[in-house]
C-alpha cells in the first residue's frame, strides 16, 4: 500500500487523467451520435474488433469483400479489443477504449513533472499535454490503432528520460504490434538508451525495432495484402529525381515547418533542450518524405504519437538542468497561449457548440431510415452512414459498388446520403440521387432528406 504522501502526490496526475477521459469521450461519443464519424475509419475498426470477437481474422468489408485488415496495416494489438467488443458490441466501445488509453498517457508525464518541479509545473504540463492539438485530432477523427501507441510511448520515453532503462525497453517493445512504422520509433528509443544508458541493451532494442518494421513491411503485409505488396509505397515517379532534389523536398512546403513549430510551441519550446526529441525523427521522417500532403500538416491522427515525446522532452529539459524561474515562466506563458489558441480553434471547441449536443432533423430522419435495415443484413452505404451500421450489419462502401462485389453476392440493401461531404465524388451515390437510380435489380424503399434507401429485388435475378 502506498504511503499517504505518495497517494497524495498522484492526485494531480489521476485528476487530470480522469477529467480528460471525460472530455475525450464526450467529444468522440457525441460526434458519433450526431453522425460525424465515418466508415473510414471508425467503421473499419469496428469491423476489425467484431472479427476478433468472433475469433476470426480481422476482416474489414469496407476495404473490400473478404479484405483482411492485416494486409493494410500491421496492428495485431487490436486483438485485445475482441473480448471487450464481445461483451459490448458497439462502435462506442472503441471510442471508450481510445479515450481511456489516451487519458492514461497523461499519468507518467504529469507524475514526472510533479517530481521535477512541483504541483504548478505538473498541472501546466498535464493540462497542456491533455489539451494538445495532436491528441485532440486523434480523439476527434474516429478511432485509430495509434491510440495504443500513445500511452506506451508516454511510459517508455518518460522512463528513458529518468534513466529507468529496463522500464523504457519493456514499454517500447509492444509498439511494434501497433503499426508497422513504429518499429522505427522503437529503434530510436533504443538509440537513445544506447547513447545515454546500457549500450548493449539499447543496441539490441534498436535492432529489434528496425527488424520488426522490415519484417512487417516486406514480409507480413505483402503476404496478406490482396495485391501482394505493401499498400503504402509511394507511386513510381515518371522521372528519377536527384538526391539533392529529394532532400530539398523533405523540407518543403512550409507547412512542414509549421507542423514542427506547433509540436514544440505547446511546451514553450522547452522540448528543444532535450535529446529525447530524437524519438520524433522516424515519424517526422516518413511523413515529410512522403508525397501525400495529408501527412505534412496538423490534421488527422498522425501527430498523436509525437505529443508524448514532446512533453516528456520538456520535462526532461527541466529535470536535467538548473532552469531559472523566469525562463520557466516565459516558457509557461508561450505554452499556455499556444494551448489556448489550439484548444478554442479545433477540435475541442466542438464541445461548446449547440449542434454537438442536439440531434438535428437530418440525424433523426437518418436513424429512422437506417432502422428499416435489419440486423445482420448486407449493406452498401455512404461513408458516414457506414459508421452507424458497422456494428450490426455487414457494411461495405457504396462508392465501390458494384466492382467490389463481383463475382460475390451484391448487398441486400443500399443507402446513400447526398449530404455526406466525404462522398461528393461518388459515382454510384450520384446515380442514387437521381429520380431513376441506374442500379438494376434494386427498388427504392424510401427517399427523404437527401437519403436514399434501396433494397435488392429477388435472388440471382437481382444481381446488377
Amino acid at each position: 500500500m502506498p504511503k499517504p504522501a505518495e497517494r497524495y502526490s498522484r492526485k494531480p496526475a489521476l485528476l487530470l487523467s480522469g477529467i480528460f477521459f471525460l472530455v475525450y469521450l464526450a467529444l468522440s461519443a457525441r460526434r458519433h451520435a450526431i453522425h460525424l464519424t465515418t466508415g473510414y475509419d471508425l467503421g473499419i475498426f469496428t469491423q476489425i474488433a467484431k472479427s476478433y470477437s468472433e475469433f476470426t481474422a480481422p476482416y474489414a468489408p469496407l476495404k473490400g469483400t473478404g479484405y483482411n485488415a492485416l494486409g493494410d496495416h500491421f496492428h495485431p494489438i487490436l486483438a485485445v479489443l475482441g473480448p471487450l467488443y464481445k461483451v459490448f458490441p458497439s462502435s462506442y466501445t472503441l471510442l471508450v477504449c481510445q479515450a481511456a488509453l489516451v487519458a492514461v498517457s497523461i499519468v507518467p508525464i504529469t507524475l514526472w513533472a510533479l517530481e521535477t518541479r512541483g504541483p504548478k509545473f505538473a498541472y501546466w504540463i498535464g493540462i497542456s499535454y491533455g489539451a494538445s492539438w495532436g491528441i485532440a485530432e486523434l480523439v476527434q477523427f474516429d478511432f485509430h490503432e495509434v491510440a495504443f501507441a500513445v500511452p506506451l510511448l508516454a511510459f517508455s520515453v518518460c522512463a528513458a528520460g529518468r534513466e529507468r532503462w529496463r522500464a523504457a525497453v519493456l514499454w517500447a517493445v509492444p509498439l511494434v504490434l501497433v503499426k508497422e512504422d513504429l518499429g522505427l520509433t522503437v529503434a530510436a528509443i533504443g538509440a537513445y538508451v544506447a547513447w545515454k544508458g546500457p549500450r548493449r541493451t539499447g543496441t539490441a532494442l534498436a535492432l529489434f525495432g528496425a527488424v520488426a518494421t522490415l519484417l512487417a513491411m516486406f514480409v507480413v503485409l505483402p503476404s496478406v495484402n490482396p495485391l501482394g505488396e505493401f499498400a503504402y509505397w509511394p507511386p513510381a515517379e515518371p522521372e528519377e529525381k536527384s538526391l539533392l532534389v529529394k532532400v530539398a523536398a523533405t523540407f518543403w512546403p512550409p507547412v512542414k515547418w509549421l507542423t514542427v513549430l506547433m509540436l514544440l510551441a505547446p511546451t514553450g519550446f522547452l522540448a528543444v533542450r532535450s535529446p529525447l526529441l530524437i524519438v520524433m525523427l522516424p515519424t517526422l521522417g516518413w511523413r515529410f518524405t512522403s508525397d501525400f500532403p495529408n501527412y505534412w500538416g496538423m490534421d488527422f491522427h498522425y501527430s498523436a504519437v509525437l505529443m508524448p515525446v514532446a512533453f516528456a522532452a520538456a520535462v526532461h529539459a527541466v529535470a536535467s538542468g538548473r532552469m531559472i524561474t523566469r525562463r520557466l515562466l516565459h516558457a509557461g506563458v508561450i505554452g499556455a497561449v499556444t494551448t489556448c489558441v489550439t484548444f478554442f480553434s479545433a477540435p475541442f471547441h466542438e464541445l461548446v457548440l449547440p449542434r454537438t449536443w442536439v440531434a438535428s432533423e437530418h440525424v433523426r430522419v437518418t436513424e429512422e431510415i437506417l432502422g428499416k435495415i435489419p440486423d445482420g443484413a448486407t449493406v452498401a452505404a455512404s461513408n458516414r452512414l457506414a459508421a452507424q451500421l458497422a456494428y450490426r450489419t455487414t457494411v461495405s462502401e457504396v462508392c465501390l459498388f458494384p466492382r467490389s462485389f463481383a463475382p460475390k453476392e451484391p448487398p441486400r440493401w443500399m443507402v446513400y446520403d447526398n449530404a455526406d461531404p466525404s462522398d461528393l465524388e461518388c459515382a454510384t451515390g450520384k446515380s442514387l440521387e437521381s429520380s431513376a437510380p441506374h442500379v438494376p435489380g434494386y427498388r427504392i424503399v424510401e427517399r427523404r432528406n437527401g437519403i436514399t434507401l434501396l433494397e435488392r429485388t429477388g435472388g440471382p435475378a437481382g444481381r446488377p
